[in-house]
């Protein structure tokens, strides 16, 4: 039976809590497929773009935490909704709701998404 990636778990393993013994690619290889396509406000990355956007990001991020509010499966499609908390090195906290929706490759990784999202009151989860 395929196990398919969930972007909270994809998350957590990118930014929040990265395991210091697992390389990038390997955590990237994980989650997401070889012709993974990332869109975000308007704009889509191919997959070493996207890589180089995570990378950008995790040197940033001190910490922070995912919550899943909605995730849907149906087939190879896919739908998210998110908050995130998130801690930057330079002490700035930001606070956003995020709708993804996307597809799964053949083995359950993720071939695309599709995201946005908007700024949050820090105590707002819903």
């Amino acid at each position: 039976m395929t196990q398919y990636a969930r972007i909270s778990e994809a998350l957590r393993a990118l930014v929040f809590e990265p395991d210091p013994g697992v390389g990038l690619s390997q955590v990237l290889d994980r989650y997401y497929a070889p012709d993974y396509t990332h869109r975000s406000d308007g704009k889509t990355l191919n997959r070493d773009e996207f890589t180089q956007m995570v990378e950008g990001i995790r040197s940033q991020v001190a910490g922070g935490t995912v919550t899943v509010l909605d995730e849907l499966r149906d087939g190879s499609s896919y739908a998210e909704r998110h908050v995130f908390h998130i801690t930057l090195k330079n002490g700035v906290a930001q606070h956003r709701e995020v709708a993804i929706f996307g597809s799964f490759a053949e083995d359950g990784r993720f071939r695309n998404l599709s995201e946005t999202g908007f700024d949050i009151d820090p105590d707002q989860t819903r």
